[in-house]
């Protein structure tokens, strides 16, 4: 991974209370590395526009996807 790049992170969107126009429920986001979120309980997920939102991550479950996976994903948000 080159330095300035940014490493995508999956996760799987399993409540969408309080987001329903926001967030389907069992579909897979992108996610963005961010620390300060995380430690207040939140997620920075990648939506269909794009752009990149928090959420409470009790919404969604992270996902170990494979490496050979996560090539092909990667290609596709790019």
């Amino acid at each position: 991974m080159k330095q300035n790049e940014v490493r995508h992170t999956y996760a799987l969107c399993v409540d969408n209370r309080g987001y329903k126009a926001s967030l389907m429920v069992r579909r897979l986001y992108t996610t963005l590395p961010d620390a300060e979120a995380e430690a207040r309980g939140l997620v920075r997920v990648v939506d269909e526009s794009g752009e990149d939102y928090l959420f409470p991550q009790k919404l969604f479950a992270a996902l170990d996807v494979p490496e050979a996976l996560q090539a092909r994903l990667a290609s596709r948000v790019a």
